[in-house]
């Protein structure tokens, strides 16, 4: 049963009156995380396309960018935008759910943010609205200021980044010891490691940038030194 068919149950749930909360309760552990995971992504990126005024084409066209859709899925992936959007709720409220969820700090809420910031930027403009929203999910979620700032310049369009946040180490940060921290951030961007902490194949596309990101970021690195 392909990851969109999982969601169509989730959704036949909330159509039958269980609340979101209920549903996310249902799929906190393996391997219906990678449900919970999507459907936590397409939401709050419903939500901030909503703060941000309009849904852009560039914006729908992220969410491919990040999940692999069959065209038979497409209608199971528009229903949970919809609702998404549709529901009063607040995003710090959405926010809320997903941290309770997974935990504080879990590494799943930073492959999520991630998520949001390839949507924010693929029209290739970072709005101040979206920078908001996206630190105050970033702080619900419980990662810190410059673990957001390390995320966020991974994805700012139109700017180079520096290879030394991207790995989050400091200039005079011995070789030996940035290389280990590569190392460490190559195994967990693994797509197996992903898939083992929730993020469904369907995703991979996320493991892939991120990967290239790092390996360009030690690439850079080992030529400045």
């Amino acid at each position: 049963m392909s990851i969109w068919k999982r969601i169509a149950l989730a959704l036949k749930a909330l159509s039958q009156g269980e609340s979101l909360s209920t549903v996310f309760e249902k799929l906190k552990s393996p391997p219906e995380r990678s449900v919970a995971f999507t459907i936590a992504v397409i939401s709050l990126g419903a939500k901030m396309a909503k703060a941000d005024g309009q849904v852009t084409r560039d914006e729908v066209k992220a969410f491919r960018k990040i999940f692999h859709i069959d065209r038979q899925d497409e209608a199971n992936a528009a229903k949970v935008f919809n609702l998404a959007r549709q529901d009063v709720a607040g995003y710090t409220v959405y926010a809320g759910r997903i941290q309770r969820m997974f935990g504080h700090r879990n590494q799943i809420l930073y492959d999520l943010l991630e998520g949001l910031f390839a949507i924010a930027v693929a029209d290739g403009v970072y709005h101040d609205n979206e920078d908001e929203f996206l630190r105050n999910v970033a702080t619900i979620f419980g990662i810190t200021k410059n673990e957001f700032i390390r995320i966020r310049d991974r994805f700012k369009p139109f700017e180079s980044m520096d290879p030394y946040l991207i790995l989050g180490v400091s200039r005079d940060t011995p070789l030996e010891k940035i290389k280990e921290v590569y190392r460490n951030s190559v195994r967990e961007t693994h797509p197996d490691i992903m898939m083992a902490r929730g993020i469904p194949m369907e995703a991979h596309k996320l493991a892939e940038q991120k990967l290239k990101d790092l390996n360009n970021a030690w690439e850079e690195i080992q030529r400045i030194h």
